[in-house]
């Protein structure tokens, strides 16, 4: 942890962002670090980094898109079957970004930040926890899978990295509405997979 760091929990968007940046320091972090900033116990704050890292700057390296969806899959599968607590591979946890992308993603974001989380609280609660955070992790899981084809598509894993991100707030703030938004959102990425359909055909490469 920096020396300038906190451990005031993740709540939301705004203390995702702020422990991120507070609880890292140096050139690079590596995923490792940036799921001990955000507390890699509970699935909502990891499911908040990783579609905030979905839709930033972080996934301007070459992969990073694939990268991302690999870990979500890897941590929604696990709310699917129930594993309390999340489990990742040392070599992706070792795995490393450049802190100044890191940084400018949640400057950029903290002013949306402030005006998301004045609308997210508590309710419809019963959608944040079991069954329907199964069908959360199962919802997450389809958002991973479609990134890999439209990753080959400029800003085409951006709807299901937003889908990951919402679904992420809503079982951190247990705010069921964001449950349904994400739904919603999920839908959108669908659709427009289905739309890419024939062009995604001609682009990837097997």
């Amino acid at each position: 942890m920096s020396p300038k760091g906190t451990k005031v929990p993740v709540t939301d968007l705004k203390s995702l962002l702020h422990s991120l940046v507070l609880n890292t320091e140096g050139e690079s972090v590596t995923v490792g670090q940036l799921l001990k900033a955000v507390g890699r116990r509970a699935y909502g704050p990891v499911l908040l980094l990783l579609g905030f890292i979905a839709v930033s700057p972080l996934t301007i390296i070459p992969g990073a898109n694939w990268f991302v969806a690999t870990i979500t899959l890897i941590f929604s599968l696990q709310i699917v079957i129930g594993l309390r607590t999340p489990w990742l591979p040392k070599r992706a946890l070792d795995f490393q970004f450049k802190r100044d992308h890191l940084v400018q993603g949640a400057k950029a974001g903290i002013k949306y930040a402030h005006m998301v989380d004045s609308l997210v609280r508590p309710r419809l609660t019963f959608l944040t926890a079991a069954p329907f955070v199964q069908i959360v992790g199962l919802l997450c899981v389809a958002a991973a899978l479609i990134t890999y084809p439209l990753g080959v598509v400029p800003f085409g894993p951006f709807l299901p990295g937003l889908t990951v991100l919402l679904f992420g707030l809503a079982l951190t703030a247990r705010d069921g509405a964001v449950v349904l938004l994400a739904g919603l959102t999920f839908s959108g990425a669908v659709l427009i997979m289905l739309q890419l359909l024939p062009r995604l055909a001609r682009l990837w490469p097997f």
